[in-house]
């Protein structure tokens, strides 16, 4: 039998340990219960209500209408057209007969130089060929710099194809070229002391951009969930590099008219886990350019990063104020500042591989200062084997694309990319132009300052993605754009002769549109199924990864 000071201890312990107890469950509770309040606050501030209830009601029809997928009656009608949608893909992009040979593994013997030719040549007959790009009928894709420039090219590429950047000490002349390269578009982009790398392309130099100011905000400010704020223009690479690095997107709209994305949108959606914005100049969609002086002065403010993708503005927007170009025609057309002269920006990208004509698969990075950049890299010191350190997502890199890449610079000249600047800006604004003025049933989207032209319906009875398969019919290749759907064209070197044949197909397009309409074709299918019905994304999703599963089919 206890003691009576035993079951006195024990009296008076036992409302202490439940009491404590319920104040922990009580704080736990309100600690989640607060966390949970402010996320959702915030959400609610970025989004605002109706796209909030938009987003919930889109939520609840995709999984009530999952449910009804999984009916068996149902799932075999969808599946039954998902695998059309696959052979279809399929009959498109893999080579059928008899006669093609699969190259499946490796040679019993090593192949002469002659036989690897003819059987590459007898690969581009298999599907009828090339697709004639030569011909001007191309939105962006390629990027020309001509004849001479792609031997040059050649001939660079040929001295240095052993080459790797990871060993500067074994190709001393790459690692100096691709400091050279990185220098010369410092200076373009008005930043002579800033810091940058070579990236593989803009998607890298984008995600590298997400990756400095997640760690950069880690660090600093101690943001462990990092959030970032985004135009609904801005490039897909953003939220793929919030989807591969953990951070939560805020996708702010644009103004319907001048396709700039809304700055008070963005101000309020800016938090205490907000790392960086985001703005173009020109953005992919409609070429149209946001307001970076307003996105700088709340990047200053907040003290966050600012970055500006002038991946696809490259060698165009730094070369419009020399040419002349840059306050447009009559209102339109008009630049805006958008490079390190204005306050806030912080880093900025740019394909070298675009406008600058250099071998696909090289772009830069640039940052404001050194201090910055560092948060891109990754070193690890105590690795088994050595230290490793790398500027960027690769290791190896091909030294042949940096080397090839310095000789297009050197080619070129900054004389060279003003003319290239002055013809395809004046290209793309006598398109833009003549679209205005003779083809009533459609308009331009905003006002496009450099190369890309984007344009949609405003007849009730032309659906303009039926006019984008009709122009696809007449050997254009075109971009399908949605929100609104539209169509574009990013004008290079090899649409120059072209203006005149463009706008009379376009212009025949929009007849038979009216004429004839049929609601089939690659672009309705593919963007109208995505936007037909709240599942349509995901059933879109799908046939892209049918697309992408093909690409590996041999």
């Amino acid at each position: 039998m206890a003691s009576p000071r035993a079951r006195f201890t024990q009296l008076i312990a036992t409302p202490v340990v439940q009491l404590t107890y319920e104040h922990a469950k009580s704080i736990l509770f309100f600690y989640v219960f607060a966390t949970q309040f402010v996320k959702a606050q915030r959400h609610l501030r970025a989004r605002g209500f109706i796209s909030t209830f938009q987003e919930l009601y889109q939520s609840v029809a995709r999984n009530v209408i999952h449910l009804f997928l999984r009916l068996p009656s149902t799932r075999e009608k969808v599946e039954s057209q998902l695998g059309q949608a696959r052979l279809d893909i399929e009959k498109k992009l893999v080579p059928q007969g008899p006669d093609v040979v699969r190259h499946l593994s490796l040679p019993e013997h090593g192949q002469s130089v002659e036989w690897i030719l003819a059987e590459m040549e007898k690969m581009d007959a298999e599907m009828g060929g090339h697709v004639n790009w030569r011909n001007g009928k191309l939105s962006g894709a390629v990027y020309h710099g001509g004849e001479e420039l792609e031997r040059v090219i050649v001939a660079a590429y040929q001295r240095y194809c052993v080459s790797n950047p990871l060993h500067p000490d074994v190709f001393p002349a790459i690692r100096k070229m691709e400091a050279e390269i990185v220098s010369m578009c410092l200076r373009m982009y008005n930043n002579p002391d800033g810091a940058g790398t070579m990236t593989s392309g803009g998607t890298e130099s984008i995600i590298m951009a997400v990756k400095t100011y997640r760690d950069w905000a880690r660090e600093v400010k101690g943001i462990t969930e990092p959030e970032m704020i985004i135009p609904v223009s801005a490039h897909a690479a953003f939220d793929k590099g919030a989807a591969y690095l953990k951070i939560k997107v805020h996708t702010i709209p644009v103004d319907p008219v001048t396709r700039r994305v809304n700055i008070k949108h963005v101000k309020r959606a800016i938090n205490g886990n907000t790392i960086m914005l985001v703005g173009s100049a020109v953005n992919f969609p409609d070429g149209n350019q946001d307001d970076i002086s307003a996105l700088g002065e709340l990047a200053s403010y907040y003290n966050i990063g600012l970055h500006v993708d002038c991946c696809l503005g490259s060698f165009i927007v730094p070369y419009l104020e020399k040419a002349g170009l840059s306050d447009g025609e009559n209102g339109l057309f008009k630049l805006l500042p958008f490079d390190f002269r204005v306050k806030g920006v912080t880093s900025i990208s740019c394909d070298t591989h675009k406008y600058g004509f250099a071998p696909k698969g090289s772009s830069v990075i640039m940052y404001r200062d050194a201090g910055l950049r560092q948060y891109q890299y990754y070193v690890n010191p105590s690795w088994t084997g050595g230290v490793y350190a790398s500027p960027s997502l690769s290791g190896s890199r091909p030294g042949a694309i940096i080397a090839g890449t310095w000789a297009a610079m050197q080619y070129m000249g900054s004389d060279g990319y003003l003319d290239s600047c002055r013809d395809i800006v004046t290209c793309a604004r006598t398109i833009a132009k003549r679209i205005t003025s003779s083809i009533p049933e459609l308009y331009v989207l905003g006002s496009p300052p450099a190369s890309v032209v984007a344009f949609a319906s405003k007849h009730p009875k032309v659906k303009i993605l039926e006019v984008g398969d009709i122009m696809s019919r007449r050997g254009w290749h075109l971009n399908a754009l949605s929100g609104p759907a539209a169509v574009h064209i990013a004008c290079t070197r090899l649409t120059l002769s072209m203006v005149d044949t463009f706008i009379a197909d376009l212009k025949d397009a929009v007849k038979e549109s009216q004429i004839s309409p049929t609601g089939k074709g690659t672009m309705v299918a593919l963007y109208g199924l995505g936007h037909s019905s709240p599942v349509g994304p995901s059933m879109v999703g799908r046939v892209a990864t049918m697309f992408l599963d093909t690409l590996y089919k041999a």
